[in-house]
Order: structure tokens, then sequence, then C-alpha cells
């Protein structure tokens, strides 16, 4: 079986990648010995994730990915993209991220949005990127208790219900998340064969 470091903090994101890719030991930074924070410190998708799996591939020398996601909302300007976590702050609050949007959207009868996550993959000495999507809109107010982040108020385009209102099977096989991470498992599974 293949093996990957998924760098990461996020408890709800390894057990959403693990669900995803059941073929592939995904190892959590804490079966590494990490335990520290990940520094994200630029202003695009692409930059923190790799920087992120930068930081575990140079300090363990093993092969690792991380990813970046975001909530970009058109009629804000593509915000809260890179700083979706701690939009509101950060601590970030998923329910104050939540709130601070919603605000910033009153009134707004475009509420168009995507989610967008990007993978990057260091595996011996060559790095490779991914990229899912997922297109919706805001609601008006928070629907569901499923799922994490912003998924109580996100509405996936052909859907009547927010994110948090379907099960993780039903979100793992719409989410941005899941659409890159399938990339790559079919990348790692090419490689091994």
């Amino acid at each position: 079986m293949i093996s990957v470091c998924f760098a990461t903090n996020n408890l709800h994101k390894l057990e959403e990648v693990r669900a995803i890719v059941p073929d592939i030991r995904i190892l959590s930074l804490k079966e590494i010995g990490f335990t520290g924070e990940l520094r994200e410190d630029f202003e695009t998708l692409e930059e923190n994730a790799l920087q992120k799996a930068q930081q575990i591939a140079n300090r363990f020398g093993i092969d690792c990915f991380a990813d970046d996601s975001g909530l970009e909302v058109q009629a804000l300007q593509g915000a809260p993209g890179a700083h979706t976590a701690h939009y509101a702050g950060p601590e970030r609050d998923d329910g104050k991220n939540m709130d601070l949007l919603l605000k910033n959207l009153q009134g707004q009868l475009y509420r168009q949005a995507q989610f967008r996550t990007v993978i990057a993959l260091l595996q011996g000495g060559a790095t490779q990127i991914f990229q899912g999507t997922l297109s919706g809109s805001i609601a008006d107010s928070k629907q569901g208790t499923n799922g994490f982040g912003y998924d109580p108020i996100f509405i996936p385009d052909g859907y009547s219900c927010t994110v948090a209102q379907l099960s993780m099977d039903e979100k793992n096989k719409i989410s941005h998340r899941s659409k890159a991470v399938k990339q790559l498992a079919v990348f790692l599974n090419q490689g091994a064969s």
C-alpha cells in the first residue's frame, strides 16, 4: 500500500481525505512525530499548500502533500480566499467566520461563490499540483450540523440544501477537496503500478 503524509493539523480534513482514498495510507503529522503549527505566509492557496508541504518534506525527508482550501465569494472580490480559516480573526473560529461573511453579504442578492482546494504533492524531489472546485452560493443563514468550516452556509449548485445538511458520503462525492484528492490518488496509484 502506498503511504504519504498529509501535512495538516485539521483532523476533519484528515478524516475526510482518508474516507475518499481508503486504498492509500494517509499518515497524519502526529504519526510522523510533528506536533507544531504549519506556517501559511502567502496570499494564494497554491503558495500556502506548497509552503506547508515543504516544511514537512524538508524536515522529515518523506513524501507528503498539503492542501489549502478557500471560499471565494464573487461579490467580495474573491474574499475570504487564502484567509478563509481566519477571516474573522487568528483564532480560526468557524462560527465567527460565517457570521462575518453573512454580515458582509447583507442585502447582497448576488451570492455566487466557490470552494477551491489546491493540493501540493512533494514526492521524490518533484512537485505536483492538483485542484478541485465546488460552485454554489451563500445561504442567508446557517443550516445543518454536518461538516465543518463554512459548510452550514454554502449551497452547492444543483442542491436546495447546504453542504452541512449532506452526509459525509454525499459531501465527498461532490466536494472541492474530494475532486483534488481523487486526482492525487490517480497520480500516486499510476506511479505505484
